[in-house]
């Protein structure tokens, strides 16, 4: 199981690079260990060659060929490429491996892929999580000092020029993982595909916070214990892992692209797609984390396929009928059963609107208020279309409105009332209109007092199921 991992360095210090491969290190602070007497500790055991020195020292040969060819010079210059081929701790046991052999493939995949570089080559016998597995670290200057073939990884003509620089790109980093794979069989070594990713992707980055914040839980843990005090935690977890555990929730029961979105809603976390990419946005940050950074289980075709499965899964479980009951129910079953029924909003009903400000006030989070706000405009728009549903339309009868005038003023005459059917309306309050959108407040008197249309324009009072419109009354109505 070798991998394969790139690091460009802007380190003007090549002794530095030396240092770290010959030296023991913190491996959370990343400095040298010191003994008691303030000297640094080598370490146990390592294989170390230099390549294209000339014989002197890696440091002062970098040094030398960057004066030479005027290259390096600057502070933002990427001074060398550190690269690493870690190998399956089962490889020593089942495979042969030896400290010695893997120096030797390192060598030579070095001599092979990075001609006309000087070079370090150093291999470790076990890493800094202490699992076992040999790993050979390839430190490269940067600058190239001799003319060297054109090899398949190079898209450049000065890739290959004497003076000019290395270049690190997604070209070259699948080319050397392809050939670390063939290495591999070639060694009869354990080995995965490098080439197509993984379901979790971990970054450097997150790998050592996880270290960190394992290591800052154990030793919180500890002091819990010694109190007499049970630990509330005992494994650390990412605030990507975390992301990972809540995406794969909802995935387990989704059904639809929108029902996963909603799902993730609840949570607080958004899902957004741009450019066939999809992304996830948590409520403690302001940039989304992509589906790349988190592992290719996560990406838009994955998660596409895994709705579909459980489409397809659902459309199967409707399909098989319900077996017969042997025995009837318990009362309280039954119960149960018709309490469902009642509570379970029809489907072309219109739910109750959310007071997001009451909710806020009792303690609700910001991933129910994002769920809120998506439910009043769903709310809304199902409003919408009932009422267009549910519209009266009269094309047989014809309608008159006309004002006359009289002794005692000017009056609204019409024939509407005669023809509009009998609705089952309800008297309008502030409860029933819920919060206004925009503003996010509640429809009320301007002294906060709620209101209730119970009057019509003219004061006359409504009955129990008021007539639409704002008179109550048919006939002569004064202007």
């Amino acid at each position: 199981m070798a991998t394969f991992k790139h690091i460009s360095s802007k380190n003007a210090d090549y002794g530095a690079a030396e240092q770290y491969l010959t030296f023991e290190h913190d491996e959370f602070t990343m400095k040298p260990t010191l003994d008691g007497n303030g000297r640094l500790v080598p370490r146990d055991d390592y294989r170390i060659a230099s390549l294209n020195c000339g014989g002197e020292d890696f440091a002062i040969a970098c040094m030398r060929s960057n004066l030479k060819y005027g290259k390096n010079q600057k502070r933002e210059d990427v001074k060398s490429h550190h690269y690493i081929i870690s190998f399956d701790p089962r490889d020593a046991a089942d495979n042969g491996l030896s400290v010695d052999r893997a120096q030797q493939l390192g060598e030579q995949f070095c001599k092979e892929h990075f001609p006309g570089h000087q070079a370090l080559v150093c291999t470790h016998p076990d890493g800094h999580n202490h699992s076992g597995n040999i790993h050979v670290h390839i430190v490269i200057n940067s600058l190239r000092i001799a003319e060297v073939p054109l090899l398949p990884y190079m898209e450049r003509p000065a890739d290959t020029r004497e003076g000019c620089k290395h270049r690190c790109t997604d070209a070259a980093m699948e080319y050397f993982k392809a050939e670390v794979m063939e290495m591999c069989h070639r060694e009869n070594l354990y080995q995965i595909d490098l080439l197509n990713g993984s379901k979790n992707r971990v970054t450097e980055r997150e790998y050592w916070a996880k270290r960190k914040g394992q290591a800052a839980l154990d030793k919180e843990n500890a002091s819990l214990a010694a109190t007499g005090e049970p630990p509330k935690l005992t494994k650390f977890e990412t605030d990507k892992e975390k992301l990972r555990r809540t995406i794969r929730a909802a995935l387990s029961s989704a059904v639809s692209f929108e029902d996963f979105s909603g799902k993730l809603l609840q949570q607080g976390v958004t899902v957004k797609e741009s450019r066939g990419r999809l992304s996830y946005l948590t409520p403690d940050r302001t940039k989304p984390i992509t589906a790349r950074k988190l592992g290719d289980d996560f990406d838009r075709a994955a998660v596409l396929e895994k709705l579909t499965i459980n489409a397809q899964n659902a459309a199967r479980v409707a399909e098989i009928p319900a077996p017969k009951e042997e025995y009837s129910r318990s009362i309280k079953d039954r119960l149960q059963l018709n309490k469902a029924a009642i509570n379970a909003p029809k489907q072309d009903s219109i739910q109750r609107m959310v007071d997001r400000e009451a909710k806020r006030a009792e303690g609700k989070g910001i991933g129910y208020d994002r769920w809120a706000a998506v439910h009043i405009l769903k709310q809304m728009a199902a409003t919408m279309s009932i009422s267009k549903e549910k519209a009266f339309v009269d094309e047989t009868n014809k309608v008159c409105i006309c004002v006359e005038e009289t002794e005692e003023g000017f009056f609204l005459k019409t024939n509407l009332y005669d023809y509009m059917p009998e609705m089952q309306n309800k008297v309008i309050t502030t409860e029933m209109l819920g919060m206004a959108f925009e503003p996010e407040q509640k429809f009320e008197n301007p002294d906060g007092s709620p209101i209730v249309f119970d009057e019509d324009y003219y004061g006359n009072a409504h009955g129990k199921m008021p007539k639409a419109g704002p008179f109550e009354e048919p006939g002569m109505l004064k202007v």
